[in-house]
Formats: C-alpha cells, sequence, structure tokens
C-alpha cells in the first residue's frame, strides 16, 4: 500500500510541476469544486470542523485565483468582484451551515472551469491546429 501511496504522490506531484499555467488554473478550479463538495457532504453529516476545513481550503483557492490576475487586463477587473462575492459567500456559508449557499459557489466555479477548458481548447488549437482533450 505505501509503494502504491508513494507512486501516487509522485505522479500527483509531477503532474503539477510539468503543468502549463492554464492547466495549473484548472487544477485550482478543479480542486475547489472537490473542496466544495466535501464542505457540503460535512454539512449532511453534521461534521462542522470538516466543513470549516474544507470551506477554507475553497476560499484559499479563491484566494490564489485572486492573486494571480492580471488587473491590467480587462477580463481580470471583471472576474476579481466575482472571486470577492464568492468568497464571501462562503463565509456565510461557514456561519450559516448552509448547503445551498456552497451549490451556489459550486455552479459558478463550474462555469469558469468550463469556460477555462474552453479557452485552453481554443487556445491549443491555434498554437497545434488540433485539439487535445483537457
Amino acid at each position: 500500500m505505501t509503494v502504491h501511496s508513494n507512486a501516487l504522490n509522485a505522479y500527483k506531484q509531477n503532474s503539477v510541476t510539468t503543468a502549463s499555467p492554464g492547466e495549473l488554473t484548472l487544477m485550482l478550479y478543479n480542486g475547489c469544486l472537490k473542496f466544495l463538495g466535501k464542505a457540503k457532504v460535512a454539512i449532511s453529516n453534521k461534521n462542522m470542523e470538516e466543513k470549516n476545513i474544507n470551506l477554507q481550503k475553497s476560499q484559499a483557492i479563491i484566494a490564489e485565483l485572486m492573486s494571480t490576475l492580471n488587473m491590467n487586463i480587462e477580463i481580470s477587473k471583471q472576474m476579481l468582484p466575482l472571486y470577492e462575492y464568492m468568497n464571501r459567500r462562503l463565509v456565510e456559508a461557514n456561519l450559516k451551515n448552509d448547503a445551498s449557499i456552497i451549490e451556489e459557489v459550486e455552479s459558478l466555479v463550474t462555469e469558469f472551469r468550463d469556460t477555462w477548458k474552453e479557452v485552453i481548447k481554443i487556445t491549443r488549437q491555434q498554437q497545434y491546429g488540433n485539439v487535445e482533450q483537457v
């Protein structure tokens, strides 16, 4: 079991260190969705510590996404308030133990993630002339 676990950790580390900036952003969105899902499960199981941990992890990812915005680009100026809104909603979800707020944020993150996947796909088409799966 330890050999398998070590191999998996090495694979994950290699995936991150060899990923393009676009792929790293996609990983952040996917990680955020994973933690939001875990927070919802924790609320339904009345595990407030687990809920708190996973919502804080989601907020840390959103903070990272905010910090990577290039404010010289117009779309970044439009995304910043959306990220700030999601962050505020997650604080509210944490305080109120409200899974419906988490679902609202999940929907926004999913939309951003799916749009980002499409951007990567289009960029690859322009660079390489064919489509690679993301």
